[in-house]
């Protein structure tokens, strides 16, 4: 259960390598959660993850997640469930995937598709099914500004956020009145390991400020946030331009 202070005691991270996702149980360890599942691809990186949660004063378990295999979610995640009541479930895993080639090999494409979107879909249909049943709980799933109108340098990623965003939509209703609480992410570009190399853009952020705005949206059961909150207003500029004129944009 969340303490006085409405900070979760207990989190599950899907995608237990993810930058954002490391930010986030750190800065929630220094509020005072204590248990912390680190789901993904068993590998070095987890372990030294989870090696540096613990140093926090955690009590970190890595469990063996696949986003490509939503056969298998139900059980790995009913496992973790059944150890005890979860507060927070982070849902960060996801793939950027090569735009120009994405384009060139249908497959590729389909494979950014099947992380960003259906293996979440999936994990997030198990993990809130879960909090349900225990009663209560916050399913936080990381979307993207990509996905509020596709642009040409991105559309495979952006289609596949913009699915898994509209999705959250329809989950944070469905879990009305059920005392789960289903809150969207949309940050704009974040620097981390999946856009090193990319040309720097306006408004960029960093995985500690995703965290931060990640608490907030939590302490006021927000169930859409923007990161930096300034993107709101720039995204709702872009959504309502004409065609001809977001073409020309240099976006």
């Amino acid at each position: 259960m969340k303490d006085a202070f409405g900070a979760p005691q207990s989190l599950l991270v899907l995608g237990g390598t993810s930058e954002i996702g490391l930010a986030t149980a750190r800065r929630l360890i220094a509020r005072r959660t204590r248990t912390v599942f680190l789901a993904g691809r068993p590998s070095g990186q987890l372990e030294a993850a989870a090696q540096e949660l613990r140093a926090l004063g955690a009590d970190v378990t890595t469990v063996e997640f696949e986003a490509l295999d939503p056969a298998s979610h139900e059980v790995t995640l009913g496992k973790v469930f059944a150890e005890g009541d979860i507060d927070m479930v982070l849902l960060a895993f996801g793939v950027l995937g090569d735009q120009a080639r994405d384009e060139q090999e249908p497959l590729a494409a389909v494979h950014v598709a099947q992380v960003n979107y259906t293996g979440a879909v999936s994990a997030a249909l198990v993990s809130a099914a879960a909090l349900q049943a225990q009663g209560h709980g916050s399913l936080v799933v990381l979307s993207s500004v990509a996905g509020e109108r596709a642009r040409r340098v991105n559309f495979i990623y952006g289609s596949s956020k913009a699915g898994l965003d509209a999705f959250c939509q329809g989950l944070a209703d469905a879990m009305h009145g059920s005392g789960v609480h289903v809150m969207a992410v949309r940050p704009g570009y974040v620097h981390t390991r999946m856009t090193a190399g990319l040309p720097p853009a306006p408004l960029a952020t960093t995985p500690e400020a995703v965290a931060a705005a990640i608490e907030t949206g939590l302490r006021r059961r927000s169930t859409t946030i923007w990161v930096p909150g300034a993107l709101r207003a720039v995204m709702t500029a872009v959504r309502h331009l004409p065609r001809p004129l977001f073409r020309r944009l240099p976006v």
